[in-house]
């Protein structure tokens, strides 16, 4: 009872923990600012749909929650269009890729074993990442105070690339090349993922493109 039968997933659900986990996402979605997809397409998987299936019927839960996240954080005035512009296009570049990359493994044979790998390196590299920034920061505090570094070598690099654009709700200059690929790079992953982007997407926009955390 109470069980729906996937006739494309060839198997059957309880339609009430579908119901919980899309709720329970979608509040982690609205808080953290991710699409959520990082979570439930394991979650899926976890409960019998095959990975394929599970990543490309994410995006359903993928477009509801991104959406009303959005919306709000609009009514908040944070969101900078400009660069959500930018991202957008190497995004829809980097998902059409991507979906052509699954196909071509799918014909092979290949696809679920991609995408459970693809899971194990990207969540592993998360956590040691966090890992050794919790580590940095914990020595920041026991350090005393030195004399401020110059510039790194990264930012001296994206101030030679071409293109530069001021983005003023983010209160930064750099070239529109940077979320162009980086739009790209998580569009691919996206795609073989099943995810909505944001779990690399933010740390992207916060580390790599300087924008506020808020924005």
């Amino acid at each position: 009872m109470w069980h729906l039968y996937l006739p494309i997933a060839g198997s059957s659900v309880n339609v009430f923990l579908i119901f919980a986990m899309g709720g329970f996402v979608g509040l982690l979605s609205g808080i953290f600012g991710v699409g959520g997809g990082f979570l439930m397409t394991p979650l899926l998987i976890m409960v019998g749909i095959p990975p394929t299936v599970a990543a490309a019927s994410d995006s359903n839960q993928i477009v509801g929650a991104s959406t009303s996240g959005t919306l709000a954080h609009y009514r908040l005035g944070n969101v900078d269009f400009k660069m959500g512009i930018l991202l957008l296009i190497g995004g829809v570049a980097g998902g059409t890729l991507g979906v052509q990359i699954i196909k071509s493994l799918r014909e092979l044979g290949n696809a679920d074993f991609l995408i459970k790998i693809t899971y194990v390196l990207m969540l592993g590299f998360v956590g040691v990442y966090m890992f050794i920034e919790s580590l940095q920061a914990l020595r920041k505090k026991e350090a005393k105070e030195t004399a401020p570094k110059g510039e790194s070598k990264y930012a001296k690099l994206v101030k030679k690339l071409p293109w530069q654009t001021y983005f003023e709700k983010s209160g930064v200059e750099l070239s529109i090349l940077m979320p162009l690929i980086l739009g790209i790079f998580v569009g691919i992953l996206a795609a073989i993922m099943g995810v909505g982007g944001g779990f690399i997407m933010v740390p992207v926009m916060v580390y790599l493109l300087r924008m506020p955390m808020h924005v």
